[in-house]
């Protein structure tokens, strides 16, 4: 009967929706003990035991075994589940993507970059969904150099002091017409710093792929691709984290063409459900080279699995956030036990590339410890293909980096980044990109 309920409560995960525009703040708070009228579970004496699925084996069963049937049987298999199943099927490369480069090179930041504004058109049609890509390399570079994208909650003009920068409108949802911002609620991106190491910067506002509520769909890339007669999505088909990682491979597509970037250095940094975007956009995408995920959570790198914190059930409540994966996602909403895949399968689909797990231990909602336990059952993977996984399975405190192909970090502190995490991902980013090369 318990299991009949809950299916029905979730299968009206598509209507009702309420709007969420910006991540929690990072800083410690006193769980929830219920959210959505559903409750949390806080304490590791209650998650009870899970048996993940195997990344190594087929779906017939057979174990994988070499490289070769990863890539040509398991990898398809899985990357076919989280498509269908949770981040839903986005459409390819479209016919009509064109770059207009509105600044072409202009020295920036004290002369230290060369900064480069790029609106990469996404349809033909000249008010259809456009990103607005805010570029720069470092003055000195003689050679193309790896780059850093990173995909952010606010407009390109607070990425960094630079007057500039050319302003960029937000998604308004009270009123769902796009505004000129007059402030930002996000952190500036520590640009400086990652171009003394040697890397390019680029950035761009999550919202001009899709807008992040609701209302906004009518506004987004996906309503371009509704077939006749379908007001929505199905529920095989793309989400709005499916959305923005598609907006990130738009940018690779634009990057491919920049004599100035390395195109096969790119790695992809994302916060919150943004750090669930960039571990989709790397995992379908195997053009990025690296991928940071910060505080990625449910939906991203923690096990559903293991019934900590925030579950599925919470993101696909009417009242939360359904619209951002496909509706077929909803069917595990009270039965996590039930779904063929979990976030182990999707860290291995960016094996045999590095992929960096940052968060907070105070972070309980986002479960850090199911993030670091879904790299240790990713482990196999990237051992298969040669490379070095966490090399552990004690949980590590906060403070104490663990940079291998698989990273993890924990600051000391709540949801999100925080100033000391940048020089983290710069150790990381220099590890296994080698801007001096």
């Amino acid at each position: 009967m318990l299991r009949s309920l809950l299916a029905s409560f979730f299968a009206l995960a598509a209507t009702s929706l309420s709007a969420q525009t910006a991540p929690p703040t990072p800083v410690a708070k006193t769980p929830a003990a219920v959210v959505a009228g559903i409750p949390v579970n806080y304490d590791e004496a209650k998650v009870g035991t899970y048996t993940l699925p195997d990344a190594l084996r087929l779906a017939d069963g057979k174990p994988v075994t070499t490289a070769k049937m990863w890539f040509a049987k398991r990898r398809p298999e899985i990357v076919k589940l989280f498509e269908t199943q949770q981040y839903g099927i986005a459409p390819g490369r479209p016919s009509a993507e064109r770059f207009e480069i509105t600044d072409k090179g202009t020295p920036a930041l004290n002369g230290t970059a060369i900064r480069k504004q790029i609106t990469i058109h996404l349809t033909a049609d000249a008010d259809g969904p456009a990103i607005h890509l805010l570029e720069y390399i470092p003055a000195s570079a003689k050679k193309p150099v790896p780059l850093l994208l990173c995909i952010s909650f606010g407009a390109v003009q607070f990425a960094v002091d630079d007057p500039g920068i050319t302003p960029q409108k937000t998604w308004d949802p009270k009123t769902n017409t796009k505004i000129v911002p007059k402030a930002s609620l996000f952190g500036r991106l520590n640009i400086p710093d990652v171009l003394a190491a040697g890397f390019g910067v680029a950035t761009f506002y999550y919202g001009d792929v899709a807008p992040d509520y609701p209302a906004g769909f009518n506004n987004s890339i996906q309503a371009h691709y509704l077939k006749p007669g379908q007001t929505k999505p199905a529920p095989d088909e793309w989400g709005t984290i499916s959305a923005w990682a598609w907006g990130m491979s738009r940018v690779e597509d634009y990057l491919e063409t920049d004599p100035a970037v390395d195109a096969h250095r790119v790695a992809i940094h994302g916060v919150s459900r943004l750090g669930k975007t960039v571990m989709w956009a790397g995992a379908h995408d195997q053009r990025f080279a690296l991928v940071i995920a910060s505080c990625s959570g449910e939906g991203g790198a923690a096990l559903s699995h293991r019934d900590y914190g925030e579950t599925i059930a919470h993101l696909e409540a009417p009242t939360r956030y359904p619209y951002q994966f496909a509706g077929n996602w909803a069917k595990y909403g009270g039965f996590p036990d039930t779904a063929p895949f979990d976030a182990n399968m999707l860290v291995a689909l960016i094996a045999p590339r590095p992929l960096l797990l940052q968060t907070g231990n105070t972070d309980f909602w986002s479960d850090p410890k199911g993030e670091f336990l879904a790299e240790v059952a990713a482990a196999p993977v990237y051992k298969l293909l040669g490379k070095d996984p966490l090399d552990t399975t004690t949980w590590p405190a906060a403070k104490t980096p663990i940079l291998h192909d698989l990273g993890y970090y924990m600051h000391d502190g709540g949801h999100g980044m925080v100033p000391s995490d940048w020089q983290i991902y710069i150790d990381f980013l220099k590890q296994h990109l080698h801007p001096e090369k």
